[in-house]
């Protein structure tokens, strides 16, 4: 084995096993506040040397705030914020009509772009749900059909463009206190690393494979691309990211690469960039929707089979550096 291969082996597994330290160990204090502009915030300590990340939550006591412009408007307005938001439902909707509607909504009034399909075979929602048998595309086992941990990643960094945002909707909770969601700042993260790598990254010099369950093209089953890209509106830094199918093409990438997992492992970027989010923050009824390109993302071990979310992918476009 290569030894830049083996050290990228071991700092997968590492990684896996840091998050899932960094999770048990913490002492997390949720709480609620209200912001000056109406917005109910769920905090989350991470850490007790820096001020506490915050999750800002709505609500939508029922269906027809999706099409709401007052409550779209403050839901766009908060992903471009921060790129992070709760929403608490107060009415059952196990058919995802919800987000539906709010999508085709934030499409019409706020010039997002529609869900893009999951697969050849699924359209915009993908059950996020243990299963051993019954596979939704077809033959091939997706790592959410598992109760596997997964570690710090973007949704969806195989698709040419990717999408902006998703979102996951909590239909079942894991009720044994696993499937915690943690998630990282990516600028945070960003600023860590030397210049040499941060321009590294930047460049198209990366592989990224199709995993077969979400190939749509049976001719296409990789892309070539960059790991980072910069916002032209305020310079902080995108990402798109998922260890096991990401293949440096230069030694220069390689650097780069084994430099951003070693930086994933850092005690400061653990406690400075990263909230962690149990089932108690996320319970049946809610719905996390997250800038996909600003924040990484991570879950520790599924302990509940019945623990069933639904994913939904939307705003696809270019991933690329463009000037200002």
């Amino acid at each position: 084995m290569h030894p830049l291969t083996r050290r990228a082996c071991h700092l997968y597994r590492t990684n896996t096993c840091i998050l899932r330290r960094s999770i048990n160990s913490s002492s997390l204090a949720p709480s609620r506040f209200i912001t000056p502009s109406g917005l109910r915030c769920h905090a989350t300590v991470v850490s007790h040397t820096v001020p506490s990340l915050t999750l800002p939550c709505l609500e939508a006591p029922d269906l027809s705030h999706a099409e709401s412009l007052d409550h779209v408007g403050r839901v766009s307005e908060q992903l471009e914020r921060s790129g992070m938001l709760k929403v608490s439902l107060g009415f059952e909707d196990d058919d995802s009509n919800y987000l539906k509607r709010l999508l085709v909504s934030l499409h019409r009034h706020r010039g997002h772009q529609l869900p893009i399909s999951h697969s050849a075979t699924r359209g915009w929602f993908w059950d996020v749900r243990p299963s051993e048998t019954n596979f939704q595309a077809k033959n091939h086992q997706a790592r959410s059909e598992t109760m596997n941990e997964f570690p710090w990643h973007t949704d969806c960094s195989y698709e040419d463009p990717p999408p902006r945002f998703f979102a996951l909707q909590v239909l079942q909770h894991d009720r044994c206190g696993g499937g915690t969601l943690s998630v990282m700042n990516v600028d945070k993260l960003s600023e860590l690393l030397s210049p040499e790598a941060r321009s590294a990254l930047l460049a198209q010099e990366y592989r990224i494979t199709i995993p077969p369950e979400f190939i749509k093209d049976p001719e296409q089953k990789n892309i070539i691309g960059s790991v980072f890209v910069t916002n032209p509106n305020d310079q902080s830094t995108m990402i798109r990211f998922r260890e096991d199918i990401l293949t440096p093409l230069t030694d220069q990438a390689s650097r780069a690469l084994l430099e951003l997992k070693e930086a994933l492992l850092k005690e400061e970027v653990q406690a400075h960039s990263t909230v962690h989010l149990r089932s108690a923050d996320l319970p049946k009824g809610s719905i996390i929707l997250m800038d996909n390109r600003r924040w990484l993302h991570a879950r520790n071990n599924i302990k509940d089979p019945e623990r069933h979310l639904r994913r939904v992918r939307w705003d696809a476009c270019p991933f690329e550096t463009v000037s200002a």
